[in-house]
């Protein structure tokens, strides 16, 4: 073969490379899994949300196909470590939770950067509450106070860790009432419903959509108060603690971020999709039967709140550290 014709060679067949149609990739999010890292264990209030959510996103967005994937630790920050270095393609996303998202960075050094994560939207805001056994000579945020004064340091109040939205808002109370209680943290929100029932703690921080007793003829908890703005529709027969007197706001917000890369496109269409989804019959029915404190916001307005609420964290860490 002529060196000519070796040259024709190559050249026909490097064009006949260039003219064979690329294999094409499927488009997000039909191309794999998405993963949604959650920093709690299976079960608990946040776990629950987004399984429920990823059921019916994964109608809305056709070819989206979503993995739960729960890495409890540290609050919540194992997670948060997780999200923030993971690729930002939209198949990673993350469960947020406040006030631990902001809070955590407050009482210590964490290992992720608030910055490099992206907020998607909130899902929940469960106002916290006192719970009791229904048993309980505690009827009112008054009977509590009364108690606690005549008997300072002797009534127990769990919570789900130290930090969390139940013992930042027993600090709060405490601070409202002067009053002085007997912290009780536990692993988790399971833990200390659990410790109420057996009546090994007087009081029981729950937030509201935790309890899981609506619908009961005869529940064995009882809320005395939440710690909403106004009183839950679903509970409309618990007061406020402002109701009663004493100003405490806290609540535990859920929702889902991403790496702050991911692609603006994507995440508009997470949004509009979970926009679409609430507005569904079939959704509030899941809210009901799960018992959510459904409140909506989308990222931008959810991270617009942000700086205000961590600068409300700050100052309890000053006037109360709570570690």
């Amino acid at each position: 073969m002529s060196v000519n014709t070796t040259r024709r060679t190559l050249l026909a067949t490097s064009l006949a490379g260039l003219a064979a149609p690329a294999l094409a990739q499927p488009a997000w999010p039909a191309a794999r899994p998405i993963e949604v890292i959650v920093g709690f264990a299976p079960g608990g209030g946040t776990d629950v949300m987004v399984r429920a959510m990823a059921q019916f996103l994964a109608t809305e967005l056709p070819g989206a196909n979503f993995v739960v994937s729960n890495r409890p630790g540290a609050g919540g920050e194992t997670a948060y470590v997780a999200l923030q270095g993971a690729r930002p393609d939209g198949y990673t996303l993350g469960t947020i939770n406040t006030p631990g998202y902001l809070s955590l960075g407050v009482q210590r050094r964490v290992r992720y950067d608030r910055a490099q994560i992206r907020l998607i939207a909130r899902l929940v805001d469960d106002p916290s509450a006192f719970v009791v056994h229904r048993d309980s000579p505690y009827r009112t945020l008054k009977d509590l106070v009364e108690a606690a004064k005549r008997r300072p340091g002797t009534i127990s109040v769990g919570s789900s860790g130290i930090g969390t939205d139940d013992h930042l808002g027993l600090t709060l109370f405490e601070a409202a009432s002067g009053t002085e209680f007997i912290h009780a943290p536990f692993a988790g929100a399971g833990p200390v419903r659990n410790a109420v029932l057996g009546r090994q703690i007087d009081v029981a921080g729950l937030n509201l959509g935790e309890i899981g007793m609506l619908g009961q003829e005869n529940p064995m908890l009882r809320a005395i108060a939440g710690m909403g703005q106004q009183r839950w529709e679903l509970m409309p027969d618990v007061p406020t603690f402002r109701e009663e007197g004493f100003d405490v706001l806290m609540s535990s917000e859920r929702g889902i971020g991403a790496p702050r890369g991911i692609p603006d496109e994507i995440a508009k269409r997470l949004e509009d999709a979970i926009a679409k989804v609430i507005t569904t019959p079939e959704w509030a029915e899941k809210v009901r039967q799960l018992e959510l404190a459904m409140a909506f916001l989308r990222g931008g307005e959810w991270e617009a709140q942000m700086p205000a609420q961590l600068a409300r964290y700050q100052r309890i860490w000053e006037r109360t550290p709570w570690q």
